[in-house]
């Protein structure tokens, strides 16, 4: 939770839990839990999810991926978020996905790039507008061609 404005509370993160259940029954996909082959571990979550706060690119359909610190580093999250891509349209439908972050998280930048997303612009998420950390966010696009 590096580049979000707190960690969740418990509260917070079973209230996650329950509206993403509720977005996999009614749209068939949401941001899956990540577990290690080797051991099950969950070590975070990748996946898609509707974003209709305000802004000039919503709504929209994000991509999305949050990893506990142990698995930075590691290649996961390119993984599973290019395995999501990769079933995008032929799976779900889904003819255009972006992705979001600050623009100090240089990893998920990283990731963004090399599943095959384009840069597109700079903004401000309403949900950081009061953060002093967190000037602006960017926003990647993939396209199903």
């Amino acid at each position: 939770m590096k580049h979000f404005p707190k960690p969740l509370s418990k509260e917070e993160t079973l209230a996650l839990i329950s509206r993403l259940d509720h977005h996999f029954k009614k749209h068939g996909y949401c941001y899956f839990a990540i577990d290690l082959i080797e051991t099950g571990a969950f070590i975070g979550f990748t996946g898609f999810a509707n974003q209709t706060w305000d802004s000039d690119f919503t709504p929209c359909v994000d991509i999305g991926w949050r990893l506990k610190r142990s698995a930075w580093g590691k290649g996961y999250a390119t993984e599973s978020a290019a395995a999501c891509l990769k079933i995008a349209y032929s799976m779900f439908g889904l003819k255009e996905v972006l992705a979001f972050t600050t623009d100090t998280n240089k990893a998920s930048q990283g990731v963004m790039t090399k599943i095959g997303m384009q840069y597109e612009n700079t903004f401000q998420h309403p949900a950081i507008i009061n953060d002093p950390r967190f000037k602006h966010c960017v926003v990647y696009k993939w396209q199903y061609l």
